[in-house]
């Protein structure tokens, strides 16, 4: 029979060790996310206004590339998913202060998971089909639309589960008030940018302040999952 002292210390090494969990998934989601974008800079990844024959070449020219970043996209979205749902479990075992923003930061990170892996599945497509056309095709051309359309209906749904996770930490004592300004300035850009979902797929700098957004959101994040780690 376990003694008293025993039986209130093991919840509290339980949280102990959930917190470090989702701690440890927010900053690998962070590191997953920077080599990503690291390796498609490098490459020289077209951007949304760049010609499609310039996309073709890219592709065709960048295959392993592409295959390395959409590994790190098929680990980091399960990281994501840990991270949404671990800080709600968190929010709900500190007293459920925030947990209805903590519900709709999960909500919004599980739709945001689903438009990742379209996007993704679209720049596979289009790695593997690059290689064996000798010139753009209008197929080749709208599934590369499609693609920047899913991109920037991405930034909305970034930016609410950046508000709602930034809000449902704060309330339940896991992150200081700073970290609630970027949550709201932050995912604020993102659901600004989002209004222009249509420019930003045409390849409007509009995309710069949903970069700005997502930017504060990986400091964000990062920051919180250290926190939770050393808490």
């Amino acid at each position: 029979m376990r003694s008293p002292q025993n039986t209130a210390t093991t919840p509290a090494r339980s949280r102990f060790v959930r917190g470090r969990l989702v701690g440890a998934a927010a900053i690998a989601f962070v590191v997953s996310v920077v080599v990503e974008n690291a390796v498609l800079a490098v490459t020289g990844a077209p951007t949304f206004d760049a010609p499609i024959e310039e996309v073709l070449a890219y592709y065709a020219a960048n295959r392993d590339s592409v295959a390395i970043a959409s590994g790190l996209v098929a680990l980091y979205l399960p990281l994501l998913l840990v991270f949404v749902t671990g800080l709600h479990g968190l929010v709900e075992r500190r007293g459920g202060a925030g947990a209805d923003w903590s519900r709709l930061a999960l909500a919004a990170g599980a739709t945001l998971s689903a438009i990742f892996v379209l996007v993704n599945v679209l720049q596979i497509g289009l790695a593997l089909s690059a290689g064996g056309l000798a010139g753009p095709t209008p197929e080749f051309a709208l599934v590369w639309q499609v693609h920047a359309a899913a991109f920037a209906l991405a930034l909305p749904t970034l930016g609410t589960t950046f508000i709602g996770a930034a809000l449902a930490a704060h309330a339940s004592g896991l992150t200081p008030a700073w970290q609630r300004l970027l949550g709201l300035v932050g995912g604020s850009l993102l659901l600004a940018a989002g209004l222009g979902n249509l420019a930003i797929a045409d390849g409007s700098p509009l995309l710069f302040v949903g970069l700005l957004g997502f930017a504060a959101w990986l400091v964000w994040l990062l920051a919180t999952g250290v926190r939770l780690v050393r808490s």
